[in-house]
């Protein structure tokens, strides 16, 4: 990582669509090793938010710095930095965990033995060789999980991490959140789990409409949501 005060740092970051703002607003800073809580209903613009930081989407006012890069002029050199594991894993379906891990060491630089130490550290390990088009939701988010393990971004996004995961894949994404933040990645979750985020991350921030309408510890966060909904 550059010598940067902010992993991410977003300032008055928008997002429209036709007549409709889905993000407005939003500032964020989020230093390395620190994780940030997402929350609102269905709508409220989290989705959008983590694509934007992902360099996915750009926004249409407001200003970005990732790792100091500017992903609206430098955008590959940005997106190096970030890694998002979204509803549906960017898998080969037609491919082995173990090929699809592969493909990715190669396009990060890390060598083979690495792609399989990352399926076993996410418990593939003895799935390698299976067809991931055979593998159920949680195996497919799992397998993504072993690539962030592969890329070791920057800047972690996730959106609804602990989704189609059995308890010991929640446990599992319970350690992997605290390893990340203890190795210096900045995380960022959005999950509607908030009972659950709130206990393992540091930061939170409340969106409504696009909107960022709390902030605050994230430990406080569920009872900040419940209160806005009573």
């Amino acid at each position: 990582m550059q010598n940067e005060a902010f992993a991410v740092r977003a300032d008055a970051l928008s997002r429209g669509f036709g007549d409709r703002w889905a993000l407005a607003g939003v500032n964020l800073r989020v230093r390395p090793g620190a994780s940030l809580l997402l929350a609102g209903h269905n709508g409220a613009g989290k989705t959008t938010l983590l694509r934007i930081l992902a360099g996915l989407l750009r926004p249409t006012s407001g200003s970005l710095s990732v790792v100091g890069l500017d992903p609206s002029v430098n955008r590959q050199a940005a997106r190096r930095h970030v890694a998002l594991v979204a509803h549906q894993g960017q898998h080969y379906l037609d491919l082995g965990a173990g090929e699809n891990l592969r493909l990715a060491a190669a396009l990060v630089g890390a060598a083979p033995a690495d792609a399989a130490r990352a399926l076993d550290r996410v418990g593939l390990a003895d799935r390698s060789s299976d067809p991931v088009r055979t593998f159920s939701a949680g195996m497919r988010k799992r397998l993504a999980f072993a690539r962030i393990l592969l890329q070791k971004p920057d800047v972690v996004l996730l959106d609804e991490p602990w989704g189609q995961l059995d308890p010991a894949g929640f446990r599992f994404v319970d350690d992997l959140l605290g390893s990340m933040c203890a190795s210096g990645q900045a995380v960022i979750v959005a999950t509607h789990l908030v009972d659950r985020a709130g206990t393992l991350l540091d930061h939170g921030l409340l969106l409504d409409g696009g909107r960022p309408t709390w902030v605050g510890a994230a430990s406080d966060l569920p009872a900040a949501m419940r209160e806005a909904t009573s």
